[in-house]
This record gives structure tokens, sequence and C-alpha cells, in this order.
């Protein structure tokens, strides 16, 4: 997208955004008395979001529970400015504001995910509420160019009934079972609740890859056809006890565990021409199979005590690891066009993390924070491979402690002006073994933090937040550390070997965020965010050819970048501007987004997946005659080619997701759910080019997907 169409899409927004104030400022109800709620005393999620000085969104149990989704991805899928990488329906990598997925930070229950950690493995029944932060703020963290994803575990209260799901998807011709329990206990000194769900799943995969190169030897065409079938057991449980000492003292514990097996046995063919000329041996198959068992047990304390009236202090801590086993296996009729393959590979992760946070309410409407935290991983991976060049060439040991202080004041200047003011200093040392021998990469950044809120009268419903912010994304173990992968295929310019880089230095963004916010009388809000980042020391992974003619994939700090873009959303429900209409709820957002990469020449110089815009609709109706609630969302991404240097391209193709569901209400306590996921499947297709050195490649890979379809008894007892 042209920085001129992008203009004129941004100007062309706020007046569809100022139209909807304005008449929803105009619109008054005459009969219709609007939503009634009814709260145990907090704060329900429009309010947390409103009250909040930095721009934030909370998705609270309803929203998680609305649509029947089977993992946390897919209810962040339709929230503004976020994505999901792979293919539809098959989860993936959660994005924010399009940006790939180590911009987006990850907190769960306040605490940095560990590296590795797939937040995957949670399930919508074992989530109280996710925060979703725009801007980074000094006490969440400075990890977050994109933003900040904190996913709060599920929290008991009195009264709560046990509640118990079972069903089943099917998804191309394939059943995946489930079940979850959540039950809560409550005694005069402690209340604990915990869930457990056990599960299933399997589908079926379809792709197929077509590979054409030009080169010294000629012109080569290769067509692969792979079809598998993905099977795997998997168990959550997570509890949350708390304790409760003297009064405003409370001791917190939650663990969680996780444990999954699984199998993927599949057949591949391929035929391949040499100037249209058939190879010796050509068509080929192979059969393989891959088992992996994974395993993650974590725990996550927090002690708070009440030091006066005006002040507390609060540890936390979280202690745990995973371990992951993987086994590959490779037949071949033909070495030469399909591999023979055999991998064992084991990783195991360990880290522990400390902090503590001092809070004091100060005269002149203060609250000042400020706090230290410390973090320690250790990582191990070992890999036995028939294909490695060099036998244990992928293995590497690798340790790294990070540390960090902050400080930051939330102060009620005016009734019309709120501000928070923070600063941030956060150390990272990374050390291991690489095929260079033992190196270690030392980073720190600083960063100043400024949050803003102006209301243009103390109890309008109007609001604009305003923030001026440092960020960063620290390289991860592998892409710092990890010794030379040699490829499993076949070597070329869009299949290269990987390796990482000890020299890489962190990439820092300096960031705008300006949002105008309208909470509506009956409920609901309309908002539209704009933001800026400038990226320095981008890393960007960059294909070369060594004097050996093997293709070599590392990372490099190549260039500064710049994105931008604006978000629109609005949830109200059709009855607030029309009168007489059905009582709908709708749930719209779509956003726009440019950046390029300023030492890479355009086109499509973005950064990597980073699509153009993503837009959201969806609605939910409950029928008055019957006890029936239905609704649906469509989630829409264009596709879009990224530049990744001179010589190499990258192509993802659009993803247009349906999704329906309906609630059957039998009683106050049993329902029957039934969704549809990915109604109208299509093809996922990605691509990679390369063009340098006397060659040329082209790789186009499609993915079929297939329709789910989930049923489900929802019980409370």
């Amino acid at each position: 997208m042209n920085s001129s169409l992008f203009a004129r899409r941004l100007v062309a927004s706020f007046p569809l955004v100022l139209t909807a104030l304005s008449v929803t400022a105009q619109t008054t109800p005459t009969t219709d008395m609007g939503r009634v709620e009814v709260t145990s005393g907090r704060d329900n999620d429009t309010q947390q979001r409103r009250e909040s000085t930095a721009s934030k969104i909370v998705i609270g149990r309803e929203e998680i529970e609305r649509q029947g989704d089977s993992n946390l991805g897919e209810i962040l899928k339709r929230m503004p400015g976020i994505t999901l990488g792979g293919a539809p329906g098959r989860g993936g990598g959660i994005r924010m504001r399009g940006l790939s997925q180590g911009y987006t930070q990850i907190l769960l229950d306040g605490q940095r995910v560990p590296p590795g950690f797939s937040v995957e493995s949670l399930t919508p029944e074992m989530i109280e509420r996710v925060e979703i932060y725009r801007a980074p703020t000094a006490e969440t963290g400075a990890q977050a160019i994109a933003g900040t994803i904190n996913i709060i575990t599920r929290e008991g209260r009195k009264g709560m009934p046990t509640e118990l799901k079972a069903g089943s998807s099917f998804q191309g011709g394939y059943a995946s079972p489930n079940a979850s329990l959540v039950k809560y206990h409550d005694a005069e000194k402690w209340t604990a609740n915990y869930t457990l769900s056990v599960n299933r799943y399997a589908a079926p995969d379809h792709s197929q890859n077509d590979l054409t190169r030009t080169d010294g030897t000629g012109t080569t065409v290769r067509h692969r056809v792979s079809d598998s079938h993905y099977g795997r057991e998997g168990m959550n449980a997570t509890a949350r006890l708390q304790l409760k000492g003297d009064p405003g003292e409370t001791l917190t514990l939650m663990p969680f565990v996780a444990l999954s097996q699984g199998r993927t046995p599949g057949v591949m063919q391929a035929t391949q021409t040499l100037n249209d000329v058939a190879v010796v041996g050509s068509p080929a198959t192979a059969n393989n199979e891959n088992q992996n068992h994974f395993a993650v047990a974590r725990i996550n304390g927090q002690w708070r005590r009440k030091l006066s009236a005006d002040s507390n202090m609060e540890w936390k801590f979280n202690v745990g690891g995973w371990n992951s086993h993987n086994e590959f296996q490779q037949s071949s009729t033909n070495p030469s066009l399909i591999p023979r393959l055999a991998e064992n590979s084991h990783v195991q992760d360990r880290s522990v993390n400390l902090s503590g946070k001092y809070t004091n309410v100060l005269g002149g409407g203060h609250q000042w924070v400020s706090g230290a935290e410390a973090e320690s991983v250790r990582r191990t991976q070992s890999v036995v491979g028939a294909y490695q060049a060099v036998a244990g060439s992928a293995d590497y040991s690798a340790s790294s402690m990070r540390y960090a202080m902050y400080s930051q004041d939330e102060w009620q200047l005016t009734p019309n002006w709120s501000s928070h003011v923070g600063a941030r200093y956060e150390g990272l040392t990374t050390e291991g073994n690489t095929s260079s021998g033992l190196v270690t990469n030392n980073n720190s950044v600083f960063t100043p933090l400024l949050h803003a809120m102006w209301r243009p009268n103390p109890d309008s419903r109007d609001q604009v937040r305003m923030s001026l912010t440092r960020s960063f994304k620290t390289p991860t173990m592998p892409i710092l550390l990890a010794r030379r992968s040699y490829t499993r295929d076949e070597n070329s310019a869009t299949n290269p070997d990987v390796s990482g880089n000890p020299n890489l230095k962190p990439e820092v963004a300096t960031g705008v965020d300006v949002a105008v916010e309208r909470y509506l009388p009956q409920g609901g809000v309309l908002s539209a965010s704009v933001f800026h980042r400038l990226v320095q020391n981008l890393i960007r992974n960059v294909t070369t050819q060594e004097s050996s003619g093997r293709w070599l994939s590392s990372p490099q700090n190549i260039s500064e970048a710049v994105t931008e873009g604006i978000e629109l959303e609005g949830k109200f429900r059709m009855n607030q501007w029309i009168a007489d209409a059905p009582n709908i709820d709708l749930r719209n957002n779509v956003s726009f987004y440019r950046s390029r990469v300023l030492s890479i020449m355009g086109p499509d110089n973005r950064l990597d997946q980073q699509p153009s815009m993503t837009a959201n609709l969806g609605a939910d109706y409950r029928l008055k005659a019957v006890p029936l609630t239905i609704g649906g969302n469509l989630n829409y991404n264009p596709g879009y080619t990224t530049r990744l240097s001179a010589e190499q391209l990258t192509t993802i193709s659009q993803k247009r997701v349906m999704d329906l569901y309906g609630l059957w209400r039998i009683d106050s306590s049993t329902a029957w759910r039934l969704t549809l996921s990915n109604l109208d499947p299509r093809n996922y297709n990605t691509g990679s080019a390369y063009s340098g050195n006397g060659v040329v490649e082209n790789s186009l890979t499609q993915n079929r997907t297939w329709t789910n379809v989930q049923i489900l008894l929802e019980k409370k007892l």
C-alpha cells in the first residue's frame, strides 16, 4: 500500500467514527431501558477498560465463552488488530498490529511467559480474563513493540457452581472429543478453585509443493503431494489456592500442568524433471511418521501484605520448566527426490522468576509503584539426525539472566486529566556453546514511558488517550545461539540451512499512540486509535550462498523500519442506532497498517508478516420466543507479498474465516452448544522466491483446510 492510499484511508476513517459518535449522542431511547448488569462489587470489563490510564482492552468470561472456541487464539483473533499465524483453524502465533510473533509480549497472571511456552496449551475454561495493552507500561514490561497480552487464569468466587463441559468436534472426517471441569471450594481461611481439561485432537493434513529452479544446469521442476493424519491426546490442569492471613495479607499459589503426546503418520509422492525430461527414479514415494511428547509444569506464587493504610508490598515468583521429545522417520524409494531421514531431538527448559513491587498511595492523587524483577532460564537441546552434515551440529546448551527495575506514578492531575509516568531499565545476558565456542551476548535497554488521558468533562463518556513510549524486542536464545541446523530436504535458496547469530542487538522502537473512545450509556464502546513506531536495529533472516555452494539463512541487524496504522472498533446493540430494531449485539472492528524497511527498496518492503489490513464483523442475537442464542463472526486478512531483501520475496494468501454458533438453554443450569468454524474453507497458500547469483527459484505450498463442527454440553452442578 503506498503512502497516499494509506493516508486517504486514514483520513476517510475518522468521519465514520465522528459520525457514529454524533449519532449516538443524539439518540435517546424512550422505551428500551438498555442493558442492566449486576456485578458483585467488581468492575465489569468495560469499566476496567474505561478507568485505565494506559490503553487497555479487557476480555471477560462472557466474551471468552460466547462462541465456544477450542483455544485462546480463536478468541483473540476477533479482537482489534490481532491476527494468528498459520492456516485457518490450525492455531498459530498470536500477533498484534500485524507484526510477527516476537513483537507481542505474553504474560500469564502478570508474569512473563518463559521462552518456548505455548499459550495454545491453555484452554478457554482455564482463563478468567485477558487484558490487551496497546502500549507498554513500566510495570507490565517494555518488551512489547506491538503490545502486551496478559492472560489471567481462572478465579473462583463464593457460591460459584461446578461447571462441566463435554463434547466433540469433527474435522475432515475425524472426531476430537474433549471434556473440562471447573470446581470451587471455600473455607474460613482459604479458597481454592481448579480447572481440568482432557482432549483428543485429530485432523487430516493435505498439502502440495511446486518448486521451479533455473541455474547453470538448466530448469528443474518438482511437484510434491503430502497426506498425513495428526492425532494428539492431552491433559491440562490449573488451580488457584488463596490463603488468608492477617487483615490485608494473602498468599496465592497458581500451579499449571500440561501433558500431551501425538503421532502423525503420512505419505509423500514426488515427481521431478530437468529441462522437461523426467529424472531417474521419478516418481518417488516416501512413508513418514512423527511422534512427539510434551510436558510442562509451572507454579506461580503471589504474596501480598498491607504495610499501612496507604501502602502494600507484593512478591511474585514463577518456577517451572518443560520437556519436548520428537522422533521423525522417513523412508523413500528414491533419496535423490525425497530424502531418507531419521531424527531424534530432545529439548529441556528450566526457568525461575522472582519479582517484588511496592505500592504507595500519596496525597494529591498520586499512586506510586516501584519494583524489581530477576529471571533465570537454562535450556539444552540435543539432536541426532541421519541428515546432519556434522554429528551433533544442532546441539546446544544456553542460559540467560534477565533483571529489571522500574518505577511509575499514576497521577490524577485534575478532574479532567490523569497521567501515567514511568521508566524501566532492563538487562539481559545470554551465553552458550555454539560452533564458534562459548559466546556471551549482553544487552540492556532504558525505556521512559508516558501515558495521559483527557476527559472533556469529569463525568463524560468521551475520553482521549495519548502515549509516548520506548519499547524493545530482544533476540531469543535460538536466534542468538543456535548452531547450524542442516535442512532435512534438498538445500536451496528457498530451503536453506539455518543458524543463529550471537552478535545481535535488540530492536528498539519509539512509539506514539493516540486513541479516542466513547462509552455508550446503554453499554458498548466506540473507539479509534492511531499509532506510529520507529524501529531501530531491525532483525531479519538473510539468505546467502557460501563458497561451498550451500545456502544459509541467519539473522542480522539490517536497518531501521517504520510502521503505522489505525484501528477502529464498535461494540453496541442495533436498537441503540435504529428504533424498534432487533436486539442484536454487534461487534465490529477494522484496522489498516503500513510499514517499510528503510534499507530495502519497495514495493512490498513491509515488516515481515504484516498485512495491509484486518477486519472482523460479528453479531449475536437472543431469540425471545425460544431459549436460543445465535451468532457468528467473519474474520478477514488480505493476502500480501513481503520483500525480505533485494533477492528474496515471500507471499501469503488471504484468510477469510466464517464462524457460526447456536446456544440452546434447556434450563438455567444446562445448555447445548453447536459451533461451526471455518465455513467455506479455502486453501492457505505460502510462497517464496529468490533471484540472484545466477539462480532463479520459486516455491509455492498449498495447504487444504476443513470446516470444524463442534457439539458441546454445558452443565452447572
